[in-house]
């Protein structure tokens, strides 16, 4: 018997919106959002997820649920992280189809149709690649190597140019919150758990307003967790270069003893030893440091931490929960 045809108008939506200090561009999301939604879904919802905000946004947030039930609010004890505030979205949607974006409208809603179509033909994960950025172009060059670094060292095939931004039937969401993983690169895993995707293609906007809560630093921090997360391949070049180096060594050393014994030659120069000498202890620091990034994320893992703590709710069904899905403690 064949399954019933997937529809939009019959499936409840969520959107989950990490949110930090957006207070400037939360008034014309909630604007296009709702000129969008109200014609693609008769049922859906909108779980803003405060990240630990400094500004206004998690008044206006209340505010926007006190207008409109829909709109519902979730707040985190304090700034976990892009990553973490997307897990605890996902926890609290109840939609039969999830859309992760970004509130800062450079994820445009305008796109959601185009998504819900390629889910009702029968995908589990769409997601968006940004075939366009308008931002810094070295900031795009480097995310577009970060890109290709990762799909070429990853184990499990990685779209190229595809961020957060995508749409998630319900079972890929369970299947994502079965992981027991505490740090999470979620596009990643979005890959890991397979099911049938696709992409579509769109232009990334500029910031409606403010500016991006992602410093150079930490886009790095999330490249290297994306990296380590989901590949041992630097571990084994690491060790290739090693073999190599070694055999390099074995070769000079076995010509030195040949010259020595056969040509009478005594080899001799300060300058080629030093080099030597400093580039070896400097590959052996970068070997250390390749095998502190797996210690570390073993550690962080083994201390079983949740990956975020949640303060209170709006408009939330039931109470509030752990990174697990949980419930714990009852809800404002």
């Amino acid at each position: 018997m064949s399954a019933e045809p997937r529809r939009v108008d019959r499936a409840r939506l969520s959107i989950v919106l990490p949110v930090y200090n957006e207070e400037e561009v939360l008034p014309a999301l909630q604007a296009r959002l709702c000129g969008v939604l109200t014609e693609v879904a008769a049922d859906f919802e909108v779980i803003l997820v405060d990240d630990g905000s400094s500004d206004g946004t998690a008044q206006l947030i209340d505010a926007l649920h006190d207008e409109d039930p829909r709109f519902k609010c979730l707040h985190l004890s304090r700034n976990f992280g892009h990553q973490p505030a997307v897990t605890a979205g996902l926890a609290a949607a109840s939609g039969d189809v999830v859309c992760v974006m970004d509130a800062d409208l450079q994820d445009p809603p305008e796109l959601l149709p185009r998504l819900l179509a390629q889910w009702e033909a029968g995908f589990d994960v769409v997601y968006a690649v940004r075939r366009e950025r308008k931002e810094h172009w070295l900031l795009v060059r480097l995310y577009q190597l970060f890109y290709r670094l990762m799909a070429g060292l990853s184990t499990i095939p990685m779209p190229l140019d595809a961020g957060d931004f995508c749409l998630l039937s319900r079972r890929v969401v369970d299947e994502l919150q079965r992981l027991p993983e505490k740090e999470r690169y979620v596009r990643g895993l979005r890959a890991w758990v397979g099911f049938r995707q696709t992409g579509v293609p769109y232009e990334r906007d500029a910031r409606h307003a403010g500016a991006s809560k992602y410093s150079l630093l930490g886009l790095t921090r999330l490249a290297l967790n994306g990296i380590v997360s989901f590949s041992d391949r630097p571990l084994l070049l690491m060790m290739g270069i090693g073999v190599a180096i070694s055999a390099v060594a074995v070769l000079y050393g076995s010509y030195l003893v040949a010259a020595r014994l056969f040509l009478g030659n005594i080899i001799t120069g300060y300058a080629s030893m030093m080099s030597a000498l400093l580039f070896l202890s400097g590959l052996q620091l970068v070997v250390m440091g390749v095998l502190g990034l797996y210690v570390g994320k073993i550690f962080q893992e083994v201390k079983a931490r949740p990956t975020y703590v949640v303060q209170s709710t709006r408009g939330l069904d039931g109470e509030s929960y752990s990174q697990s899905g949980v419930w714990e403690t009852a809800s404002r």
